[in-house]
């Protein structure tokens, strides 16, 4: 009993326990074979418990070396696929389209900074300014182009100054014909007013102040006062006579 103990002890596999497998195909067709149902359960159930305990979509596919499937998935192995399919198209072509419309707006960008340039440029050279930087034929052509924008500012001033004389003109006919009008209406007026005072009897009696009341309250009737003498009193006074 002694002796087995002794020679369980200094046994190399016992001291040294289930030690590392190296990664390699293993040559043994038998060995190789129950590795394989081993590890494919394995990975079976871990594929099984990660899919319920973290509620992750899983979809697993192993093939033998004999050819044989042997596949798992909490859903569908079929929608699984076409899910990383389209994940994989929208990857890629996210980071595609990224690029291209940075890179279109990076050349936008370019070319508007090139005509703002240019721009200013033409705005200094219309001022007269930056001219050092032209020859004579741009200069002859800096030269014909504000001719041709003054003809037009002169042509659109002169425009403008017809269109204001036309708008006097019709004012002061307007007001020539108002002005006429008024006069016809204070002809009218004081035509009206001759005849009024022309009319019979319309200045026969004048009309003085009025009087006081007697202390009877009685109105004096002597108001109107007959303005025209006329030889009645004194023929009635020759004929007593």
């Amino acid at each position: 009993m002694a002796h087995q103990s002794e020679s369980r002890e200094s046994s190399p596999q016992r001291k040294m326990g289930r030690g590392k497998i190296e990664i390699k195909r293993i040559e043994n067709t038998t060995n190789r074979q129950v590795t394989f149902c081993k590890r494919r359960n394995g990975l079976l159930k871990k594929a099984y418990e990660l899919s319920v305990l973290c509620d992750a979509e899983v979809a697993l596919i192993v093939f033998s070396s004999r050819g044989r499937l042997y596949e798992y998935a909490n859903n569908s192995v079929k929608s699984t696929i076409e899910r990383y399919k389209k994940a994989c198209a929208d990857s890629s072509n996210s980071g595609s389209v990224s690029e291209a419309n940075a890179q279109y707006y990076q050349q936008e960008a370019a070319k508007l900074r090139s005509q703002i340039g240019s721009l200013q440029n033409q705005n200094r050279h219309y001022l007269g300014e930056s001219l050092d930087t032209l020859n004579v034929k741009d200069l002859k052509n800096l030269e014909i182009k504000l001719e041709k924008g003054i003809s037009r500012i002169r042509s659109k001033k002169n425009e403008l100054l017809f269109a204001e004389i036309e708008y006097m003109q019709k004012k002061e006919i307007d007001l020539h014909n108002n002005n006429q009008l008024l006069r016809q209406k204070i002809a009218e007026t004081e035509r009206k007013h001759n005849n009024m005072n022309l009319m019979p009897g319309g200045s026969g009696y004048e009309i003085l102040q009025p009087q006081a009341f007697d202390s009877r309250n009685y109105f004096q009737v002597s108001a109107l006062q007959p303005t025209t003498h006329y030889q009645h009193q004194d023929q009635m006074a020759l004929q007593l006579n």
